[in-house]
Parts: structure tokens; C-alpha cells; sequence
């Protein structure tokens, strides 16, 4: 028998402005609309692009569900060829493309900013739909969002702390940030105003001297995992922590923003046997979102929204006692918190829909 499809509604089309690929996965709508983020990037093939929304768009209705929103998850995908040349004008018509299918959908999938799309992308998706969050202040939206994602990180990162080594201060503490982007650089900062020895990693080894002008230490990407730490951060792309790379890391916690960070859900139980905590990923990486639904779509001031997001300390704290207190992962704990959560939305006396 073939694997049972959880998704509620994805639609697949050739997009008719741009001819590309434009996907809309919705996971799951039963604590409320599905909100997940806009992907722009290149695949091998559009299925990878699919198998990409598939994913992103589950991992969304659990990072929903952990934290007691009232959302659902989904996630939009435009997916390049490998070779195709992304003139402005092929962007713009991908965007229009998904503008139209977003707006079809009236309301029942919502989305922001994503691994290759930001603020000035919202705008072009709000000639179609409301629903285009963090689009740039002057077109009402909150702007970027790897401020509050760097934030929430921190607050993750703090209640980690507070559990592996007994005080969420991190003075004194080597952390290893691999990533040194938007929200890499925002938690690098957060971290050594607080004290901590921050020491960074990127792909685009021309932030090195960025790094090393701002009093950081620098780690070739290859050799950030191995590197001796306190705690890890990955905060750049996904799939970083599988079975043959978990013995590299020298560091017992890792928390950090980056999607999908293990390569498979039995790399949880590898990381357990090897002695780390890991906070999922989807709980550590919802300041961004949080901030935007709350300031966008609530009307919470500035600092009521930042609130919010500090409160993703309190959610770790309650995951990672689970998981002690009942001998899992923190993977399986933050499940048992979702799935409650989702089965009572899903019954008749507790449907939110």
C-alpha cells in the first residue's frame, strides 16, 4: 500500500505569465488559515520544487501547533530550472502567477517571505491578495523578518541553555553559528552583546571580513559542525545534521533557525544518543512569523508583537521538560504537543473551522 497523503489541497500549474512551475501546498488548516512562506529557487526538477512544499508546508502545522496559534500550515513554491535565467521581468510574471493562485484560494493560504524572495516580493503577490505578509513599511507590511526570527532564536536559544547547563545566560560560552545572513548576523549579535565567544561560518566566505571586523571568529563552513562549541546554530540551509555528520558535533546543544535541519526524522534519536539537545527547528524559527501575524494581521504594537515572539523560550522550556520528563527526543516531544493539539481541533466539540 502506498503512504496515506496528509495534505488537505495542493495544486500544482505551469504559470501562465512566467511558464514556470507555481506550487501551493496546504498541510493542514484545522487550527485556522494555512500560513507559510513564499520559496524561490532552483531545482533539478519541478518535483523536487513539489517534494520541497510537501515538507516545508507539515513542518509549518506543527511549528503552528507547538506553539498554540491559530493557524494552519502551508507553503508556496515557484521552482527554477537548474540553467533558467531569472530576469526581473520572468520574476515579477512567476510572482503575478502566484499572486493569482494565492487570491484563489480567498483567504485560506497566507504567505510571506522565503529562501528566495523578501519584502519588495509581497508587494507584487498584495495586487492580488491581502494575504502577503512583511511586505516593506511603505506598502503597509512589516519588512523584513529576520529581526524578530533572529529574536525568537535567541529565546530559544536562552531556554536551551537554561536546560543543558543550568543558567540561560550564555557569557563565557563558545557558539558556532553556521550561516552569517540576516538572522545569522542578528543572533551573532544578540549573543556577544550578552558575553558569549561567537565564532561564524558562510558559503560566501567574502563575510568573512564582516565577521572578524565585528570581533567575531571565522570556521570554514566545512569545519563549522566539528568545531568546539558550547552550542551550535545552523542558520542557514536545511539537511545539515544526519546520521554521519551527528558524531562530528563536539557542541550539546544545537538551536538554531534553518528548515528541515535533519536529513531524516531518525537523526533526532542519533542526536539523543550522542548526547545533544536539539531544539526543533520549527519552534526556534518562528519569530518571523510570529511577528508578522501579530503585527499585521492582530494589530499588536512593536513591542507587544516582540512579546510574542520572546514567549518561543517559554515553548522550549515546556518541550524540552516533556521530553525529560518522559525519556524522548525533543523531536517526539514537540509532535505530542502538536498532535494533541491538532486532535482536539480536529473534533467535533473543538474544530476551530
Amino acid at each position: 500500500m502506498g503512504q496515506a497523503f496528509a495534505h488537505e489541497e495542493v495544486v500544482v500549474r505551469r504559470g501562465r505569465r512566467s511558464g514556470l512551475p507555481v506550487i501551493v501546498a496546504v498541510h493542514s488548516r484545522a487550527l485556522g488559515p494555512a500560513v507559510g512562506g513564499c520559496r524561490l529557487r532552483r531545482y533539478d526538477t519541478w518535483q523536487e520544487g513539489l517534494t520541497d512544499a510537501l515538507r516545508l508546508s507539515e513542518a509549518m502545522t506543527y511549528k503552528a501547533a507547538v506553539a498554540a496559534w491559530t493557524t494552519g500550515g502551508g507553503k508556496s513554491v515557484i521552482a527554477l530550472g537548474r540553467d533558467t535565467e531569472l530576469t526581473e521581468e520572468l520574476r515579477e510574471a512567476a510572482l503575478e502567477d502566484l499572486g493569482g493562485l494565492i487570491a484563489s484560494l480567498e483567504g485560506s493560504y497566507r504567505t510571506g517571505p522565503d529562501i528566495g524572495t523578501g519584502p519588495d516580493d509581497m508587494v507584487v503577490l498584495k495586487r492580488f491578495s491581502p494575504y502577503a505578509y512583511c511586505a516593506p513599511e511603505e506598502h503597509g507590511g512589516t519588512g523584513n523578518s529576520g529581526g524578530p526570527t533572529a529574536t525568537g532564536v535567541l529565546a530559544a536559544l536562552h531556554a536551551g541553555a537554561r536546560h543543558v547547563f543550568g543558567d540561560a545566560s550564555c557569557a563565557g560560552r563558545t557558539v558556532v553559528i553556521s550561516g552569517f545572513g540576516s538572522v545569522g548576523s542578528g543572533i551573532a549579535a544578540g549573543l556577544a552583546s550578552g558575553g558569549a565567544h561567537v565564532v561564524v561560518s558562510d558559503v560566501d566566505t567574502s563575510r568573512k571580513d564582516l565577521a572578524l571586523a565585528s570581533g567575531y571568529g571565522w570556521v570554514e563552513l566545512d569545519a563549522a559542525l566539528s568545531t568546539s562549541a558550547d552550542i551550535f546554530v545552523p542558520a542557514a540551509v536545511g539537511g545539515i545534521l544526519s546520521e554521519t555528520s551527528v558524531p562530528l558535533l563536539s557542541a550539546p546543544l544545537v538551536v538554531g533557525p534553518a528548515n528541515n535541519q535533519l536529513t531524516e526524522e531518525s537523526v533526532a534519536g542519533a542526536l539523543a544518543r550522542h548526547g545533544v539537545v536539539w531544539v526543533p527547528d520549527y519552534v526556534a524559527s518562528a519569530g518571523g512569523i510570529v511577528y508578522a501575524l501579530s503585527r499585521e494581521s492582530e494589530n499588536y504594537s512593536h513591542e507587544s508583537a516582540l512579546q510574542r515572539v520572546e514567549s518561543i523560550g517559554t515553548t522550549v522550556t515546556h518541550v524540552l521538560d516533556l521530553a525529560r520528563a518522559t525519556g524522548v527526543t525533543p523531536q517526539r516531544a514537540a509532535r505530542q504537543i502538536a498532535e494533541a493539539r491538532l486532535t482536539s481541533a480536529n473534533s467535533p466539540a473543538g474544530a476551530v473551522r
